[in-house]
Formats: structure tokens, sequence, C-alpha cells
């Protein structure tokens, strides 16, 4: 990285050093594209990064902040004083330090008044800045009033003492400082985020006595490893009382790289049998969670909760109340499927990146940053003491011409008075410099008694004593190390606080399935002709009794559970699928089916299936082909469906689906329109996911194609089943031995059926 001048002096080489030369004409520099446009970006970026959006390590603050604070401290807004209008302060921001957008520098300004948003608040504010659940509902800044914090003096203290460079202002007309000389970390106890060019930074906030404890281990030992500084620094501490539950590895991470996240997860109470939320994730609106849970309401993704209240108030400002709809509910269970599909639970992305004492940003580890701020704590103090000292110097020197002259007063008088220009006289006579000479003749008359004398001495005597102190200080980094101590532990005294981010170990929230979430209720659904589908409740229901609209009637019916998934059959043999507890009540005539699928122009849906996902369902055609295909299998998730059933030849319909108990004992019954009936073994049929399958009977294929002879229904049989026949009117039961009489070999033409039997219509099995 290299800094602004460098930049400026290496892209003006570039351009060909000073601009003069051949791209000159006229006193117009002509410089190429690329070069002008480079430089342009380069500058912005680096102002960006160096005057915009990262904080420097010294005071923790970016340069809008800085700003704020010092102009506050000029107009005396001190945390004795009396609030004053922030438009005062945000005006004099702007007219003399930064020339920006108003509605930026008060936004700056509020965000260091908001105690949920700032660990240890720069500014105090009188009216209405905000609320946690929404930090933007801040009044205008004519309406409100503000003054600095008490923990603001940390950064202000030493202003006024030789500690910090001072630079000009936008304008050139005044100087403010280029840093405050932070007496505590402050880059890591209030955080900040911020996005540059090619960069960004997002610094957690940290507890200031974990920290200035990890600053004390540093200082006893310089040579302290991460995990010796961790046993102090835990953790982040955010403003907020909600926990932390990153593992400790992901939390060493963080101190280690400089980079990383922390989870914060809600802390919740039973009360009564409802859920009462108490305190929420960092920046997480109370508002938006409820938002967020009874979306998943409206959607039927949340059955098991009643209702949802905001009891939030001043005495309790975090209390979101969810009342669950009966005492059987697993609240752990409801609480973990929150924290996984809502913001009760966050991450927060962690990259320690700020510009250090070289001016350069860098990306630092824990470690690295408790060292590089106390080297710059060590300097603060030097030019502290540096300043201190030089001031006691002037002041001696002073002393001494004062207590010459009160020792040599006859004279001093005399010269006063016999000449017109006694300066240079008096500092020949006495040997005085010009400082002592000045302050000699600006000597009052009332100060000219025996009295002054003993208190010149007694001031002298005093300011050695401090001198040789402050002397002292500078020569041994031993006693320069103790005041830094000294002066860090008064601070936590004053400022420090206990913990407020709790930090436990939580297991993995995890979201429930959806089928988990809806109750399980018998349901029958059924599909008229048209492509309307409903679904009732229970299994009792006779589809047939059931109201239709004019020129509809019953398809199709299917038995299950409402959490379970319907598998639609298309004439194509292309199967769709949707959640039973979407479906409409049966108490109307449903829903159209080409509202929520998209079926190939002349594809009507044909049938319905239910059933667990690894269960076995026999499908086919009216060829005489099949297999035997798992419920999952069918399953798809595109509006058009999925290819499932390969019908083959043009003029082939699919089968209705039927369903195998066990494919080792079960047996497949096929009837043909001419009454040929066939009974096979179950374990005969390929299992397939999706295709044609093998050919079950056999019917001449010259029937087949002059539509002389279909196969008019297969089913699968159970062990002990009875297969009724129905044909017209009349209907037969074939079970026991007499099945036998009709088994044989797959793909066989099968035996006939009795006379009056033969023109079948449909299969039943009992």
């Amino acid at each position: 990285m290299v800094d602004k001048t460098q930049l400026d002096l290496l892209n003006l080489d570039k351009m060909g050093g000073d601009g003069g030369g051949p791209g000159d004409h006229d006193g117009i520099e002509r410089i190429p594209l690329e070069a002008y446009t480079e430089k342009a970006y380069l500058d912005y970026s680096m102002y960006v990064i160096l005057d915009r959006a990262l904080p420097n390590i010294g005071d923790g603050l970016k340069p809008v902040q800085r700003r704020i604070v010092y102009a506050m401290s000029e107009l005396g807004l001190s945390a004795a004083s009396k609030h004053k209008k922030s438009a005062r302060t945000v005006g004099d921001v702007l007219g003399k330090f930064h020339p920006h957008g108003d509605s930026a520098c008060y936004e700056a300004m509020v965000l260091m008044a908001q105690p949920f948003s700032y660990r240890y608040p720069l500014v105090d504010g009188q009216g209405n800045w905000g609320s946690q659940d929404d930090p933007k509902s801040f009044a205008a800044m004519r309406y409100t009033e503000s003054r600095l914090t008490p923990y603001a003096k940390v950064l202000l203290q030493e202003l006024g003492q030789g500690t910090v460079e001072w630079v000009d202002n936008f304008d050139g007309t005044m100087q403010e400082p280029s840093l405050l000389p932070s007496r505590l970390p402050n880059v890591l106890l209030n955080g900040g985020s911020g996005i540059a060019v090619g960069m960004a930074t997002d610094i957690p906030p940290h507890n200031l006595r974990e920290v200035v404890n990890a600053c004390l281990q540093l200082l006893k030992k310089k040579t302290s490893s991460l995990e010796e500084l961790r046993e102090f620094v835990k953790a982040p501490d955010y403003p907020t009382s909600a926990e932390i539950i990153s593992t400790p590895e992901e939390i060493s991470t963080i101190y280690e790289n400089g980079k990383g996240s922390v989870k914060m997860r809600a802390v919740w109470e039973k009360e009564n049998g409802d859920i009462i939320i108490t305190a929420l994730p960092f920046q997480t609106s109370g508002g938006k969670v409820l938002e967020q849970i009874a979306a998943q309401m409206r959607a039927k993704k949340l059955p098991m909760v009643a209702d949802l209240r905001d009891e939030s108030d001043h005495e309790n400002p975090t209390r979101l109340v969810i009342t669950p709809r009966s005492n059987r509910v697993d609240i752990d269970q409801l609480m973990s499927h929150l924290f996984a599909s809502t913001d009760l639970e966050r991450n927060y992305r962690v990259n320690m990146n700020m510009i250090g004492t070289d001016g350069k940003p860098q990306v630092k580890n824990l470690k690295a940053i408790l060292t590089e701020w106390l080297a710059f704590r060590r300097a603060t103090v030097v030019r502290r003491i540096t300043w201190r000292l030089n001031k006691v110097l002037e002041r001696l020197h002073i002393l001494e011409g004062l207590l010459t002259a009160h020792l040599n007063i006859d004279e001093v008088i005399r010269i006063i008075r016999e000449n017109d220009e006694p300066k240079p006289i008096l500092m020949e006579r006495f040997t005085l410099s010009d400082i002592q000479a000045e302050a000699v003749l600006n000597l009052r008359l009332r100060n000219l008694a025996k009295l002054e004398e003993f208190q010149i001495r007694a001031e002298q005597e005093e300011l050695i004593k401090e001198r040789d102190e402050l002397q002292g200080l500078l020569d041994s980094p031993a006693k320069l190390t103790s005041l830094i101590k000294k002066e860090l532990k008064e601070d936590v005294e004053k400022y420090g606080d206990d913990r407020r981010s709790p930090i436990v170990v939580r297991e993995a929230s995890q979201v429930l399935d959806e089928t988990a979430l809806i109750p399980s209720e018998p349901v029958t659904v059924v599909l008229s002709e048209m492509g309307w589908i409903r679904a009732a409740k229970g299994h009792d229901i006779d589809p047939h009794a059931l109201s239709y609209k004019q020129g509809d009637k019953f398809q199709s019916s299917a038995l299950g559970r409402s959490n379970q998934n319907v598998v639609l059959l298309d004439s194509n043999g292309r199967s769709y699928t949707l959640a039973a507890h979407t479906l409409p009540s049966a108490r109307g005539q449903g829903d159209p089916l080409s509202g929520r699928f998209k079926p190939a122009e002349g594809a009507n849906f044909k049938s319905t299936i239910m059933g667990k996902n690894e269960q076995l369902f026999l499908l086919g055609s009216s060829f005489g082909y099949g297999f035997i295909c798992k419920f999952e299998d069918m399953l798809s998730r595109a509006k058009a469906g999925k290819a499932t059933v390969s019908l083959g030849k043009a003029g082939a319909e699919i089968a209705c689906p039927s369903q195998v108990t066990d494919i080792e004992t079960d047996l497949i019954a096929a009837v043909t329109s001419e009454g040929h009936l066939l009974i096979i073994d179950a374990k005969e049929i390929p299992q397939l996911s999706r295709g044609k399958g093998n050919k079950i009977i056999n019917v001449p294929s010259k029937k087949l194609k002059a539509g002389e002879e279909k196969v008019v229904a297969i089913i699968a049989l159970a062990q002990g089943a009875k297969l009724i026949v129905h044909a017209g009117k009349k209907h037969k039961a074939i079970q026991g031995a007499e099945l036998i009489e009709y088994q044989s070999e797959r793909g066989k033409r099968g035996k006939l059926l009795p006379k009056g039997y033969r023109n079948v219509s449909r299969l039943e099995v009992e």
C-alpha cells in the first residue's frame, strides 16, 4: 500500500513529469484519457479509504465522527453543560470541518447517541433519537438536543496538551486535530463498519474491562501470546443482551485472523405457557421478526403458533410474545425453527480492517491491534509529558527572571524610570533573556510586595519538583509504563461495566421440515374430469356424492394425510406434485389445476396418488406395459411436471395407478376389453424411477392398432385379497383357488373370463 503522496508522484511520472513538454499546447496540458481516469480513480479510492470509510486505530473514529466530537467540545457541549440543538452542532461541523451533506452528518451523530447501536455512546441525546425497532425513526436535527457523554472525555481530555498533530481544515482558515488522543482503545470498544473502494470494515464492539485487562497484560508481558490475551477478551460485547452462541473455535479464528463471523441468538423464556422474547440480536427489529413469523403463519407453515404480540414498553424495551396453539407443542423445537428461519438468530461478519499508525489500511488480529494502540498511547503520553515539561521549563525560566528583579527591585525601577527603552538595558544589566525581561516589564506594582518573593520561590520549588518527575518519566520506560497502567485502571474504574452479551454454548438451530409443521389429519383428495381439485377431511367421504360444476364429474380420488404430497398423472404420463394442505376445502368445488401447473396442450389430469416417499405404486398403460415405482420418484417441483410413464405408441392411455404392498408376495392382475384376465407375481415387474416398463399382458398388435382391444385395468393385489371384476352392472369376485386359475407367466394372453363378465369396465380389490 502506498500513501497519497506516493500515488500522486507515481501518476505524475506516468503523465510526463511536471506536465510540460510535447503534450502542452497553448497552456493546456494534454494527457491520455487512460492516465487521467486512472489517477482520478486512485485519488478517489484513497480519499474514501483514508478520509471516509475506515476508522483510525488511534481513536477508533472516522473523520466525520472525529469532527462531530471535536466541534461539540469547541461549542462547550461537555457532559456537565446543558443540551443544545443538534442543528447547531451539525452546522458547526459542516461550516468549519466537514463540507458534506447535513443528513449524512446528522445520521453519524445519531448513531453515536443510540445506546442500542453504540456500546459506549459519545453523544448524550435529548428527544427522539430512534428506537431499536426502527433506528431510522429519529426526529429532525431542529427538534433534538445533544451534548457529549462523560465517556467522550476519554477522547478529548488530553487534546490541548500537545498530544496530536493539527491540520488545516478544508478551506485553510482554521485547524482541526488529525486524531483525538484517546486514553482507551476505542476502535475495539465501539467498533465500526464501513464500505470503502475495494475494501470494507466490520469491527464488533467489545467490553471495556476485558480490553483494558488485555492491554495491562501486554504492558506487563510484551511477549504475551494470543491465547493469553484471549483469557481476558472472551468475545465481542454488543449493546444488546442477546446471547453470543459462536463456538470457541469460531471466536478464536476472529482474533487470530482479524476475520470471521459472530452468531447471536435472542433470549427467551416461558411464562404462563407463552414464549416471551426478552432480548434481540444486535440491530434486529422486533417488528420485522414478528412480520417474518406472521408471514410463515399466513403461508400455513407455522400451524403450532396461535398468536403474536408486541408488548414492548419503556420498562421492557423488548418483549415479544408468541402463543403456542396448545400445551402439546414442543416449544424447544419451535424456537429452534424460528431461530433458523427468522432474525431471532443472526450472523455478523467480522473484518477488523482499520488505518494503522503508519497511515495504511490493514486487517489486524487482536494482538496486533492492542500492541499498535499501546504504541500509539505511549507516544501520546510522551508528547503530553514533553509538552508539559516545556511549559514547566518556560515558567521556571520566567520565575528566575522575576526573582532576579525582586532581589534588585530598586535598580530595576530606576532603569525603567530613566530610560525610554528599558528592555535591552535590563537584559544586559541582569543577564535576562527577552522573555524574562518582558515578564519583568509586565509586573504590576501590587506584585512588588515582599510577600510576592516568597510566592515565587514556592512556585519555583513546586515546578522544579514537577520538572524532575516529568524528566524521570521520559528517562525511564518502566515509569512511563507504570503511568500508562495507572491511567488505564483509572478509566476502567470510571467507565467500565459488566458484559452485556453472554457467551453461551447452544445447539445449532434447524428449520423444521414443512411436513413436520403441518398437522397430520386424514384427508381425501378429489379430482374432477375438468381438472378441479379439492381436499375433504376424513376417509369416509363419497367423492361421487360431492357437487361438481355443470358438465363436470368425478375423475379420481386418493386417501392420505394432510401433511403428505399429492401426485397427479396426466394423459401424457407426466407427474405433478402439490402439497395436500394447500388444497381448498371440499365444501366448495375446488381450484383448477391449470392455475398451478402447465401441462402440454391437450393433456388432461387422470389420476391422483398419495403416500409416503418409500411406498411403491404400479404404473402402466392401456397397451399392457407397466412397472413399479417409488412415490418419491414421481415427485416434481416443475410446473410442467416430469416424464414418469412413457406411453410409447400413439393411442396408448395411462392406466389407473395401484399401490403395491409387498413386491415379494403381491400379485398383479391385468384385464383386456375382450375379457382376458392375467394374474402374475409382482416380482416379475421391474422397479423403475420412470420409463415404459415391461409387457404384463399380451394383446395382439393388430387389435391394438385397430383399437379393437386394449388393456382396461392393471391392479395390484395384496396376499389374501379379493379381486372384483366389474362388467357393466354385474360384478364377479375372484379369490383363493380361483385366482390361481388365471395365474401365468408375464406377457401371456391370459384366460377368458366367463361369459357375461367379458365386457370389463374396471377392477377393484377388497
